[in-house]
């Protein structure tokens, strides 16, 4: 039998927890907080007293679930962080009194494969989880990421989904979070607050139970020189949706020429030189160089480390720019200027529509690359980005550069002070 206080929603394609709770009690009890808190109890025989068992939240004194029974697994319905107090009973006789400890425990924080932005920007509150609690941390992601993490932070442990399952990792654990952006969790079991009111990035402070403080990750880059000597910008035009895309007919034309004019080369460093779906397709712009390609991340973060700016969308290698310290001007409408991470250079249009990812009224849908879910198929379709201009885009730019230049020189001085 499995008690819980509610169902819990479709969750992540993530490797599930063990079968069994990780953790042994006196009585045959076991336990563990692995997706919410869980307790093992074994069935009672003829003559054996019953179990009573209870839920407890340490923090906020609330008392979330119990129960009498004469064997069952009861699990929590909150899957985010919650210290968590368990107590059970054998008869009158109290068995298991445990508070949620993971100081020198094995914790698993699991984030999704295939998305290189949210990575970027949920890794440091991970971070700040094992700092605080001082646990054996264990992030699993994508290989493909790992490699630009793991010398940066040497206490922590890096394993793709597929080594976490060799290694049996789930099978010990101690307690297990999954980052994600969960639309349909209407009950809040999963996050304890919908992640378009908090920003993409700070959803994981909460779902963790940590300070949701900005903080950008620390990058590796082995090969840490600037890959050509003239000053250059990098761009990135392509994302995996239309309503990402800068839709302005003539914007990336203009601003290109406007980069160049300046003096500086433009540097294109999008997975692929042309992307879309349907009648929608975005190329390299005219007069930027093409270095395209399944490159290692390593390498795109080693262009943007040496870069005078990056001018993007809201889209994963504008957060891995964050990452790299790049002066980052984000082009962006679909989305509200909270739900990514702060640069004084933001460009969004407030004359025009905008903001619906971060509307809860409004249901993302992955399959429909021309998503426009207030406006799509009238003459107002992606007016959120159509309608911002190559003027604006330019000045915010210009900015960037003048900043990125200051430093430059403040930099030279101090060295040679």
């Amino acid at each position: 039998m499995t008690l819980s206080a509610a169902s819990p929603p479709v969750k992540p394609a993530y490797p599930p927890p063990a079968t069994i709770p990780t953790q042994g009690g006196p009585s045959g009890v076991r336990f563990d907080f692995n997706q919410g808190a869980r307790v093992l109890l074994p069935e009672r025989t003829e003559g054996q007293p019953s179990w009573k068992v209870r839920l407890r939240d340490l923090d906020s004194g609330n008392i979330l679930f119990e129960s009498e029974n004469r064997g069952a697994t009861v699990a929590s319905a909150k899957r985010f962080f919650v210290r968590f107090g368990l107590e059970v009973h054998e008869g009158e006789t109290l068995v298991l009194d445990h508070a949620y400890e993971c100081r020198d425990r094995e914790v698993i924080v699991q984030f999704p494969i295939g998305t290189l932005g949210d990575t970027m920007a949920w890794f440091p509150y991970a971070s700040r989880f094992g700092e605080v609690h001082g646990c054996r941390l264990i992030c699993a992601m994508s290989g493909l990421i790992i490699p630009l993490l793991k010398d940066a932070y040497p206490a922590i442990t890096f394993v793709s989904h597929e080594e976490m399952v060799e290694q049996k990792l789930v099978e010990r654990a101690y307690a297990t979070y999954s980052l994600g952006l969960f639309f349909d969790d209407k009950d809040c079991l999963w996050q304890p607050t919908d992640f378009r009111h908090v920003g993409l990035h700070k959803t994981a402070a909460y779902i963790l139970g940590v300070d949701s403080k900005e903080q950008a990750p620390r990058i590796h880059v082995p090969e840490d020189f600037r890959p050509i000597p003239d000053p250059y910008v990098c761009i990135a035009v392509q994302s995996s949706s239309g309503c990402k895309m800068w839709n302005n007919p003539t914007g990336w034309r203009e601003v290109v020429a406007h980069i160049k004019a300046k003096g500086y080369r433009v540097i294109c460093i999008d997975q692929k030189p042309v992307h879309g779906s349907g009648l929608l397709f975005t190329h390299i712009p005219h007069g930027a160089e093409d270095e395209t390609g399944d490159r290692p991340l390593a390498e795109r973060a080693r262009w943007l480390q040496h870069a005078s700016a990056f001018v993007g969308l809201s889209s994963g290698l504008a957060w891995l720019a964050w990452a790299a310290g790049t002066p980052s001007v984000m082009i962006s409408g679909f989305t509200h200027p909270t739900n990514e991470f702060e640069t004084p250079y933001r460009v969004i249009n407030w004359h025009t529509c905008n903001s619906c990812w971060n509307d809860p009224k409004e249901r993302f849908d992955h399959k429909d690359f021309m998503w426009c879910p207030r406006h799509q198929n009238t003459p107002r379709h992606f007016e959120c980005t159509r309608l911002i201009t190559g003027h604006h885009v330019k000045a915010a730019l210009d900015r960037a550069l003048v900043s990125h230049e200051a430093q430059a020189r403040g930099l030279g001085v101090a060295k040679m002070a």
